[in-house]
């Protein structure tokens, strides 16, 4: 008792300590209304003052609420003053560009990061409202800026928001202009957030240089010009942002390019962070795009793309062929990214084709056949845009949760607007030769045999089961997957926390998510086409894949 009383006093003098140093008057109402409530609250109080939010997937992430453990005011503005001190330590010049997303806080939070920057002395460029964070990718390149910051938490719940940051070509480097950070600069980053001292002495300047609409402009005119000129654009296209901030960018190259302007779901088109229609604003989740393929079959539309609320992914639903289901379904990520890969390759595009450990391991068998360059990294868009030496430079890259790069020198990231447009170009073509995109995904199985993948995904409350779940497939790691021998075991520790086993013809790699409190295994089987029968193929497929998730779970303990 004594023991539990002596945390509680420590928990509360840290909250003190943080109300006398917060800028932002809500942000201290609601910490009083908890300490108010003690000591039922003082599990909460506990969770918010668990330690500060740390850079994971290239920044900041977390759920909004007051204390150093959620996004607020108080952890912007900290995170911004140190931003700004270590850039001026590395010798970093140039602009600071910051974009935001529609979301609860983000313009205020950008508005801050602003006014640190410039109180340090240093420009600051503000994107003229709420916009897809490829373009805030896209503008640090475009405007030479030192670095980028983009206030979004991507696909996460409603409640939460994040602090993405991006680096300029000085200190990138030639693979990392633009791009997200990587190693050490984020842990330099983090060990100058924790240098910054009381909240009242970090400089405050003027709001900085709110960038115009040329800057969009610019961004689609550039976008448009990923795809080959000329080309079909007869398709129909249903598309919904799912509450994001992409509608207005993505219909606007859509027309730029001389398609038909996509039909929107109404009641996803603007910009909501509430996210009203789905549980979820994660177009690979249940249900989230239920409306868009109502849209597409009431519109009889050839396709059907939604992109996450910053729209820097793009999920593709196709119609299914007649006989062979209930209508419409979403593409897999690594259905999509073959797809965009093979058609890049069939136009010609050279260069180094790169994805993730995670990914189909159909890539590779491509860029094999074809004599193309390839390249396999760790997850994430900071390793994919930086694969290889460089020479030969990067010419697409993609992870199978729906990222796309389909044009490294126009966006170094993923980007949902330019692969769209680049999916449409490729269903467009097919449809003026009366083929779809489902086909085309044949002709690829027919040639280097079906890659069946999916997830074992658990969302978990406490992390302990995922630590557990790692812990317990590290001590006894299967040496059969669908009576086969394993074999290949890799444990990628201490660099990152994966295991990957590997049979003749099937493959698990198992991590925690870097952005949710997820744990995946990601599971693929390859099976042999024979006498060119497909659908047969696809049929053993799956029902291996679904023997090796039960084995996976066993394994996992879930």
């Amino acid at each position: 008792m004594a023991a539990e009383t002596t945390d509680l006093d420590r928990i509360r003098d840290q909250a003190r300590r943080w109300l006398d140093d917060d800028p932002d008057p809500a942000s201290r109402d609601e910490l009083r209304a908890v300490l108010d409530r003690l000591p039922a609250s003082a599990p909460e109080l506990a969770d918010r003052f668990a330690g500060p939010l740390t850079f994971g997937t290239a920044g900041l992430r977390g759920p909004l609420r007051a204390g150093p453990n959620g996004m607020n005011l108080a952890v912007v503005t900290r995170a911004a003053a140190g931003l700004v001190g270590w850039l001026a330590t590395e010798g970093g010049e140039g602009p600071l560009v910051i974009g935001y997303d529609a979301r609860h806080g983000s313009r205020e939070f950008a508005e801050r990061t602003a006014r640190v920057a410039t109180g340090a002395g240093r420009p600051a460029l503000l994107l003229p409202r709420p916009l897809p964070t490829p373009v805030l990718a896209y503008a640090v390149r475009k405007l030479g800026g030192v670095a980028g910051v983009m206030v979004t938490a991507s696909h996460n719940p409603p409640q939460d928001n994040g602090y993405k940051v991006y680096l300029g070509a000085q200190l990138g480097g030639a693979l990392g202009a633009g791009a997200q950070i990587v190693p050490p600069a984020d842990a330099g980053i983090e060990a100058a957030i924790r240098a910054v001292g009381p909240l009242a002495q970090v400089p405050l300047g003027p709001p900085g240089q709110v960038l115009g609409d040329d800057l969009v402009a610019a961004y689609v005119e550039r976008a448009v010009a990923v795809i080959t000129p000329g080309g079909p654009r007869d398709l129909r296209v249903a598309y919904t942002p799912l509450h994001g901030v992409g509608a207005a960018v993505l219909t606007a190259a859509f027309a730029r390019a001389g398609f038909p302007t996509p039909g929107v779901v109404p009641d996803q088109a603007e910009p909501d962070p509430a996210f009203p229609t789905v549980s979820f604003p994660n177009p690979e989740e249940p249900g989230a795009v239920d409306r868009l393929v109502a849209l597409a079959q009431a519109t009889d539309a050839d396709l059907a793309i939604a992109n996450d609320p910053d729209a820097d992914r793009c999920a593709v639903v196709v119609r299914e062929p007649a006989g062979t289901g209930t209508g419409w379904r979403m593409l897999r990520g690594d259905e999509v990214g073959v797809l965009l890969a093979d058609h890049l390759m069939r136009r010609g595009v050279d260069g180094l084709y790169a994805t993730t450990i995670v990914s189909s391991s159909l890539l590779r068998a491509m860029c094999t056949a074809r004599g193309r360059a390839y390249d396999e990294t760790l997850t994430g868009f900071k390793w994919i845009v930086r694969a290889g030496s460089g020479t030969p430079p990067l010419a697409y890259g993609y992870e199978e949760a729906l990222g796309y790069c389909v044009a490294p020198e126009h966006v170094r990231d993923k980007d949902g607007i330019t692969a769209a447009l680049t999916v449409a170009e490729l269903a467009a073509g097919l449809k003026a030769q009366g083929r779809t995109l489902t086909d085309r995904l044949d002709e690829l199985a027919a040639e280097f045999g079906v890659h069946h993948t999916d997830q074992l995904s658990v969302r978990v409350d406490d992390l302990r089961i995922i630590a557990d779940a790692m812990a317990r497939v590290r001590a006894a790691t299967p040496t059969t997957l669908l009576g086969a021998p394993v074999t290949g075991a890799q444990d990628l520790l201490p660099d990152a926390d994966v295991v990957i086993l590997r049979t003749a013809a099937a493959r698990v790699v198992i991590r925690p998510s870097g952005t949710e409190p997820k744990l995946k295994a990601y599971l693929e089987v390859v099976e042999p086409v024979a006498a060119g029968d497909v659908p047969a193929a696809r049929t053993r497929a799956a029902a291996a894949l679904t023997t090796l998730r039960a084995e996976v779970a066993t394994a996992l303990g879930i």
